[in-house]
């Protein structure tokens, strides 16, 4: 089975929201379907019914969330060595050489990216043709409206 690159930051997150789903959602849902049981005839209860729709998306969520978790390589890049090299879990900062516009990113894992927030993912055009390259490295990413030119100005292991 293939393991999923995830930072550590959005690994954090999933077991949150896990712990969340199991330690909250979980039991007011299973108690909305007991109060709503105690009102009688199910086949008309309306509480019941979208107790139950609410348990069976809490339930696959736990199942995505904790399948996620199992599938994927928690990758902390503050314990690699910094050698200017763009890998899974950097910060980059790159120039656009038409406009001099510098834009800053981190490359994510596929469900964490987070574009406004500044979080790329891994598998995005941008990050995969810096993905290799070094600190000053100049690199065009084909995008939908054509080629852009950018030159890495820092490689950051944050």
């Amino acid at each position: 089975m293939r393991k999923v690159p995830m930072t550590v930051a959005g690994a954090e997150r999933l077991r949150e929201e896990l712990n969340e789903l199991k330690m909250v959602t979980r039991p007011r849902i299973t108690a909305a379907i007991a109060e709503a049981r105690a009102h009688g005839d199910l086949k008309e209860n309306a509480e019941y019914h979208a107790a139950r729709e609410q348990q069976s998306f809490c339930e696959g969520r736990i199942t995505e969330i904790e399948s996620k978790l199992a599938d994927s390589e928690i990758i902390d890049v503050t314990t690699i060595d910094a050698t200017g090299r763009v890998i899974f879990g950097t910060t980059v900062t790159l120039i656009n050489l038409d406009t001099e516009a510098k834009v800053t990113y981190q490359i994510v894992g596929e469900d964490e990216s987070d574009v406004p927030a500044g979080k790329i993912s891994v598998a995005s055009p941008i990050a995969r043709a810096i993905m290799g390259k070094y600190e000053g490295d100049e690199i065009v990413v084909k995008a939908p409206a054509g080629d852009i030119e950018y030159e890495i100005e820092s490689v950051r292991h944050l």
